[in-house]
C-alpha cells in the first residue's frame, strides 16, 4: 500500500486552479510525483521553479503515462483535443477528473473518447481569483469553499470517494449533483455576474476620454468590484459562455426582464418597489456572510 493518496499525478494545464491544487498536494504529501503539462515553455519553467511539479512536458500523452490521477485544468475548448491526446496513454484504473465550470461538457466531449477501464469524476472547485498562471496559485484558495462533483450514473464509487477526499484535504466542502443542474446553478451564481461585469466595464471603456479618465479616477467600490471580476481569464470565460449557452441565455432572459421592471420603477418613481427589491437582496448578502462564503 502506497503512503501517498496517489503515486503519480498528471496535471494537464497548470494555471491558477491547477497550480493551487498542486500546492495542496505538496503541502499534504498526497502525491508521490507530479508532472505538469503545458504548451508554453514559460509555464513549464515556472511550474518547476516554484516547486509544484517534479517533471514537465508539452505532450499530454507523455504526461498521463502511469498516472493514477489525471487532473484536466485546461480551458473548456481544449477538452476535445485533450481527450484525443491522452486516450491511448491512460493506464487501466486511472482516475480522470477536471476543474471546469461547465459539467455537462465532460460527458458530451470527454467521456466518449476515453477508455472504458478508466474512471471519470467531473469536478468543479468554486474558488479562485482573477489572476492566472502557475505563479498565481496558492493552497488556501480552496479553504471553506464549495466543490461540486457531478459523478456519472455508472461511475466508480471508490474513484468518487478518492476525489472527494482530495478536495476535502484542500479544505473544501464537497457536494454532488447532476451535471445539468450544476450548469443551471452556476449560470446564475457565476456566469451571469461575470457577463454583467464584462458589460459594465466594457461600457465604461467606450466612454469619451475625459469621462473615462474620471470613471477610473473616482471608481467607487462597486465599480472596482466589477473591474476585478472583468479581469478574469478571457479565454476561460469565452469558453464558459459558449459551452453553457442554453443555461446562460435562460438566466440572461430572466435578468433582462427584471432589469426592464427596475427601469420602469425608476422612471415612474416607484420607490416602494425599489426599496422592496433592495431589502430582499440585502438579506441574500447577509445569508452569504453567515454561510462564510463572503
Amino acid at each position: 500500500m502506497s503512503e501517498f493518496a496517489f503515486n503519480r499525478v498528471a496535471f494537464i494545464g497548470i494555471g491558477h486552479i491547477g497550480s493551487s491544487l498542486a500546492h495542496v498536494m505538496r503541502r499534504g504529501k498526497l502525491a508521490g510525483s507530479i508532472i505538469a503539462c503545458a504548451r508554453r515553455q514559460e509555464t513549464r519553467d515556472a511550474a518547476l521553479r516554484i516547486g509544484i511539479a517534479d517533471e514537465v512536458t508539452a505532450d499530454p500523452a507523455e504526461a498521463v503515462k502511469n498516472a493514477d490521477l489525471v487532473v484536466i485544468a485546461t480551458p473548456l475548448s481544449a477538452y476535445l483535443e485533450t481527450g484525443k491526446a491522452i486516450a491511448g496513454s491512460l493506464k487501466p484504473g486511472a482516475i480522470v477528473t477536471d476543474v471546469g465550470s461547465v459539467k455537462a461538457l465532460v460527458a458530451k466531449e470527454l467521456l466518449p473518447l476515453l477508455p472504458k477501464d478508466v474512471h471519470v469524476v467531473p469536478g468543479h472547485p468554486i474558488a479562485g481569483t482573477e489572476n492566472s498562471g502557475p505563479e498565481s496559485g496558492f493552497a488556501e484558495v480552496f479553504r471553506n469553499r464549495w466543490c461540486i462533483l457531478t459523478p456519472l450514473p455508472d461511475g466508480d464509487a471508490t474513484a468518487l470517494d478518492r476525489v472527494t477526499k482530495l478536495w476535502e484535504s484542500a479544505g473544501m466542502n464537497v457536494v454532488t449533483m447532476d451535471a445539468e443542474h450544476h450548469d443551471m446553478v452556476l449560470a446564475i451564481t457565476s456566469h451571469l455576474p461575470h457577463l454583467i461585469a464584462y458589460t459594465i466595464v466594457g461600457t465604461a471603456t467606450d466612454l469619451e476620454d475625459t469621462l473615462k479618465s474620471e470613471v477610473i479616477k473616482f471608481s467607487a467600490s462597486g465599480f472596482r468590484d466589477f473591474t476585478r471580476i472583468a479581469a478574469s481569464d478571457p479565454v476561460m470565460w469565452r469558453d464558459i459562455f459558449l459551452n453553457n449557452r442554453d443555461a446562460v441565455l435562460e438566466m440572461l432572459q430572466r435578468f433582462t426582464e427584471d432589469l426592464t421592471a427596475l427601469q420602469r420603477a425608476i422612471r415612474h418613481g416607484e420607490g416602494d418597489k425599489l426599496q422592496d427589491l433592495f431589502t430582499r437582496t440585502r438579506a441574500i448578502r447577509r445569508s452569504i456572510v453567515e454561510a462564510k462564503q463572503a
